[in-house]
Order: C-alpha cells, then sequence, then structure tokens
C-alpha cells in the first residue's frame, strides 16, 4: 500500500506537465477556431436561457414544441424592437458624430494651452496627428464592415439558438439510449444545467436592471443617446471589473463637451454610475446568486485576460459567463469540486458547514 501510495507521489509532477500541455493545446485550438466558436457559445448560453420559459410554458398546459415557438416568437419581437431602437438611436448618434469631434478638438486645443501657459512643454502635432479631422470619412466603409459581418453573426446565432432550443427538448431521452447507466450522468447534468440556467437568468435580469437604471439616469441628467448608453451599459456589465467603467466613459464624456452640459453634470451622472453598479453589483447580486457562485476577484480578472486574448471582444463579454459555466461543471462532479472551491472568493476562516450552506442558493444546497 505504501508503495503504492509512493508511486502516486512521483506520478504527480507527470500528470500536472501532461495536464498543462493539454490545457495549452486546447487553448490554442480555441484560439484558432473563435470565428466558430463565439457564436456557437453565444447560442448555447442563448438556448439555455430559453429553455426556463419553455418548461414554464410546458406546465402551464401547453405542448413543448408550442412553447418553444412561443418562447422564440417572444424574444425575436423584443429584440427586434430594441434592434429597430438601438438602431436608430445609433444613427441620430452617427450625425452628430462630426459636431461631436470638432467640440472634442476644441476642448483638447484648450486643453494644450492651458498646459502650454504653465510651462509644460508637449508636441500638439504628434497628439492632435490621433484627432486629425481631415479624412472624417475613412472610418465609414470600417463601420460598414463591421456592422454587416455583425448582422450575419447574429443570423447565425439566431438559427443555431432555434435548433439547439428544439435538439434539447429530447437530449435526456437520447442520453438514456446512448449510456448503459445514465441515472448518474443525468443527475450531474440536471444539477449543471440548472445552476447554470438559474446564474445566466439572474446575470441577465441584473444587466437589465443595470441598463435601464442607466438609461433613466442619462434621461434625467440630461445626457444625448440615452438609449445608447443604456444598451451599452447592459452589454458591458458582463465584462468583470471594468465592464461598468468603460460603459460610463462615452456618456460623462459627452455631457463635459456639450454645450448644455458641464462638470456638475458629469459628476452626477458619474455618481450615478457608481451608485447603480455598487448596489447591484455588490449588494443584490452576491445576496441573490449566493456565496457559491462567486468568484475571486483574482479569477475574474484573470478570466478577462485569457477568454480576451482567445475570443477577442466576445471573449472579454463572455468572461464571466464562461468561467462561472466552468466553475458549475466542476462543482457538479465529487472529484473536481475542489477546482470549483479555488476559483471562488473563499470563506472566513470559522464559518461551519452549515453557515457555508446556508450562502449557497436554495438549487445548490446539500440536504
Amino acid at each position: 500500500m505504501s508503495k503504492l501510495s509512493e508511486e502516486d507521489y512521483r506520478s504527480i509532477p507527470l500528470n500536472a506537465t501532461l495536464a498543462l500541455a493539454a490545457l495549452v493545446v486546447i487553448m490554442a485550438g480555441m484560439k484558432m477556431g473563435a470565428d466558430l466558436l463565439v457564436p456557437l457559445l453565444l447560442a448555447i448560453f442563448i438556448a439555455v436561457v430559453c429553455t426556463s420559459p419553455v418548461h414554464w410554458l410546458h406546465r402551464c398546459g401547453l405542448g413543448l414544441r408550442l412553447s418553444a415557438l412561443l418562447t422564440l416568437g417572444f424574444m425575436a419581437g423584443f429584440l427586434s424592437l430594441i434592434g429597430l431602437l438601438v438602431v436608430n438611436s445609433f444613427s441620430t448618434f452617427i450625425e452628430a458624430l462630426p459636431n461631436i469631434e470638432e467640440r472634442l478638438y476644441e476642448h483638447y486645443w484648450d486643453i494644450l494651452n492651458a498646459l502650454a501657459s504653465r510651462g509644460l512643454a508637449i508636441d500638439p502635432d504628434q497628439l492632435s496627428s490621433m484627432l486629425e479631422m481631415d479624412d472624417e470619412g475613412s472610418w465609414v466603409p470600417m463601420l460598414l464592415g463591421e456592422l454587416g459581418n455583425l448582422f450575419m453573426q447574429s443570423a447565425i446565432v439566431a438559427l443555431l439558438v432555434i435548433f439547439m432550443l428544439f435538439e434539447t427538448l429530447n437530449f435526456r431521452d437520447k442520453v438514456s439510449l446512448a449510456l448503459e447507466n445514465p441515472a448518474p450522468s443525468l443527475k450531474r447534468f440536471s444539477e449543471f444545467s440548472l445552476t447554470l440556467k438559474r446564474y445566466l437568468a439572474v446575470k441577465t435580469v441584473i444587466s437589465l436592471a443595470t441598463g435601464i437604471l442607466v438609461w433613466l439616469s442619462c434621461l434625467i441628467v440630461g445626457v444625448e443617446f440615452p438609449l445608447l448608453w443604456g444598451v451599452l451599459a447592459f452589454a458591458l456589465n458582463f465584462i468583470p471589473n471594468i465592464g461598468s467603467a468603460i460603459a460610463a466613459v462615452p456618456p460623462v464624456l459627452l455631457l463635459l463637451v456639450a454645450q448644455d452640459g458641464g462638470i456638475l453634470q458629469a459628476l452626477l451622472l458619474a455618481a450615478a454610475y457608481l451608485v447603480i453598479n455598487f448596489v447591484l453589483g455588490n449588494l443584490v447580486e452576491p445576496r441573490i446568486m449566493g456565496q457559491a457562485l462567486g468568484l475571486s476577484t483574482f479569477v475574474a480578472f484573470l478570466s478577462l485576460v485569457v477568454w480576451g486574448w482567445m475570443f477577442g471582444a466576445a471573449g472579454m463579454l463572455l468572461s464571466v459567463l464562461l468561467t462561472m459555466t466552468l466553475k458549475i461543471a466542476l462543482d457538479s462532479h465529487p472529484q473536481t469540486r475542489w477546482i470549483a472551491h479555488l476559483l471562488g472568493p473563499g470563506r472566513r476562516r470559522g464559518d461551519g458547514s452549515s453557515r457555508r450552506d446556508a450562502r449557497r442558493p436554495p438549487w445548490l444546497r446539500r440536504h
């Protein structure tokens, strides 16, 4: 017995090296296949969120296929309405962009002159080349190309969501036929699926509440294009740590250079962003999700860097969702649960198992 334990102990460095090598190969493959994986991952997350209303409608007495069709129809109508409003707001923003650039350029020169009057030597030619307005139409073809790519990706994601949602209706039956003893696998998959659905639903609702409150704050303060900044806050709320700060920069900067704006209005809007994200991100979200579905600050920032490196901007948006999906999957299996605990925020010393279980959401408590 001791000899076997000694052999296992000696094999740890080899197993760790092989695991790291496999991880590097997997990450390299995911980076090379980012164009394929990003729409697929988006479709999976959207389909997982859609399964909850499908099953709710089914419990109300509707058939599964009719429930799926109604869910897809409602989501398509809602997203189309929001998309039309955002496109209209974005087109108005594009029309006003030259005037905004001109005001920014004037403030830029005022700052340079103020610094020069205080003896700070700055080369204006080198800095002004970044804000050159002679070829202001050169960015239009690139913007149109990005919009065309966005619409194409959206169509692909929509088709994938439709097929995935109907595929999940009989997924358990397929697993039962494919495995000789499907009960343990189905149990772990059910735990993983239920936790992931609830996490995605809560995160989406929190982000939606953030977007609505930001939209109302922009309306009250008087910043232009409030709907655009609300949608931006909703999307960037999925990025940990820096997403909310990035979402606050454009409207606050726009208020600073606006003719009817000023420092006071910009400070009020920045304070509104700070209060909204502090209350929803640090008070409401942890209380609803529980300590068990949290990530440590280091892991959240590291996931932002890693997924952003692999998938670009889409990876930064999905970084928390992807890492939480990995954590939930690891926590659903007893042999990998310790890795899920390492990804979590940790607990204070002296917390017992009952207190630890009380902090978990109801769907994760062990009875």
